[in-house]
């Protein structure tokens, strides 16, 4: 775990969202390597999360009907914000966060990719494709869709290659960083 949740902090330290919870670059390694070791731990007991055999990249997926964290979740996971350079900006990302997860659907059912990341030396080798479809190809069988929500406008194209569309947009409080909510029709 400490091994993946660094491969997923390294991939999202450039993050546009990452980058306005958590201004520092210095800072920041730290709160993300805290923050994605707290939610792979919470999703493991979903056991939805796919890896490449050397952790180079993983999808982190909840199954139908599972993908709300709970009080005792989001708190676990704001305690990587508790740096006191921090503290005056957590009730801002905790007000984004929360208007974010407003938007997610409630029906129908669906899988919900929670975290999609690659170590940013392995990216362009298909790593995330990889690490995407065994969820996807379930999908399909099952005839469930699949929602994600997309802070980075660059990885949209990538997602679109695999039926991916936008759905919505969530804008970040105090001028901050565009989400963009996602949705997948079941292919077959």
């Amino acid at each position: 775990m400490p091994a993946l949740a660094g491969v997923l902090a390294r991939a999202f330290f450039d993050d546009p969202v990452a980058r306005w919870s958590c201004r520092s670059d210095a800072l920041r390694p730290a709160v993300l390597r805290r923050f994605e070791h707290t939610r792979l731990r919470q999703l493991l007991a979903e056991d939805e999360v796919w890896t490449t055999d050397d952790c180079a990249a993983a999808a982190l997926w909840t199954p139908p009907d599972r993908w709300r964290t709970t009080v005792r979740e989001d708190i676990a996971l704001s305690r990587g914000m508790l740096r006191p350079r921090l503290l005056p900006r957590m009730p801002m990302v905790v007000w984004g966060i929360l208007g974010m997860e407003r938007r997610h659907p409630e029906h129908p059912p669906h899988w919900y990719l929670a975290v999609l990341g690659t170590d940013p030396r392995r990216q362009g080798e298909g790593l995330g494709s990889g690490v995407l479809t065994p969820v996807l190809d379930q999908c399909d069988g099952d005839g469930i869709g699949a929602y994600l929500e997309s802070s980075n406008e660059r990885n949209n194209d990538f997602y679109a290659r695999h039926g991916f569309r936008v759905t919505g947009e969530v804008r970040m409080p105090r001028g901050g960083p565009t989400i963009w909510t996602m949705w997948r029709d079941p292919r077959g």
